[in-house]
């Protein structure tokens, strides 16, 4: 039976972990491959890591950085950053990766959806939709390249053409809501399940189990992605990976979805 799927989604910058708030200040928060063991040992459902420096600099992925990544998770991992050409996608997932995250690339070169996934399979390709809320308004707008360029797309005409042209998941991230740590957008929620019928990742505010509770509420089974979340701890935000137990885990799922 599907469920819903608790995601940590791990930024890299300059080879490190960092964490952002609202896609600005990047902070150090360690070592990447040390992250992953620890979230082995935590038995967690999935792994989104994204590089936010490949594409602005304009940069090939860093295969060395994937390969180490790859042979190091033992749960599913979701690749994204730099990702431009069919010949990239598969040498990624070449080296044990299940997933490849577009971004920029799937907004400016959509066709580039259809070509990889007629190669890896719908399946393993991501389309990620960094947004923001226009002012004054109930629409949200597409970002590329860690939120800095506006590309004035529709978020929902946005994801509708990427699952037409062969996306297998859509993920989410709410730019508003990014370290806050006060929960999802679930507005923005509700209305992208409604819009797609693929697997949907929402990403961007999670501050607690209480607020994955509330969007599996809102969505049933939803991949509920978060960074924060499982790299602090405390009011202080002291640096600590850390991942609900699998009785937690099951607790909350159980409870939303009465």
């Amino acid at each position: 039976m599907l469920r819903p799927r608790i995601i940590p989604c791990l930024l890299v910058h300059e080879g490190g972990l960092v964490k952002t708030v609202a896609f600005r200040n990047p902070k150090y928060v360690g070592d990447p491959i040390n992250a992953v063991k620890i979230f082995n040992e935590k038995e967690t459902d999935e792994l989104i890591v994204l590089d936010i420096d490949a594409t602005v600099n304009g940069v090939e992925p860093d295969y060395k950085m994937i390969a180490d990544l790859a042979a190091e998770c033992r749960m599913p991992l979701c690749y994204g950053g730099g990702i431009k050409s069919t010949e990239q996608a598969k040498t990624i997932i070449g080296l044990g990766v299940e997933k490849v995250a577009l971004s920029a690339a799937a907004i400016e070169d959509p066709k580039l959806i259809t070509q990889i996934a007629s190669e890896i399979g719908s399946q393993s390709v991501v389309v990620v939709l960094d947004v923001k809320k226009r002012m004054m308004s109930k629409d949200y707008d597409v970002f590329i390249h860690n939120g800095k360029k506006n590309t004035k797309r529709n978020v929902f005409e946005a994801a509708t053409q990427a699952e037409a042209l062969g996306a297998g998941e859509i993920v989410l991230n709410s730019i508003d809501n990014d370290g806050h740590m006060k929960g999802y957008d679930l507005t923005l929620a509700r209305k992208m399940r409604d819009t797609v019928s693929v697997p949907l990742t929402v990403l961007g505010g999670a501050g607690s189990l209480a607020d994955i509770g509330a969007l599996v509420r809102a969505c049933g089974v939803v991949g509920a992605s978060a960074g924060s979340l499982f790299v602090f701890k405390g009011a202080y935000k002291a640096v600590l990976i850390n991942y609900p137990s699998v009785s937690q885990r099951d607790d909350m799922i159980r409870a939303a979805l009465v």
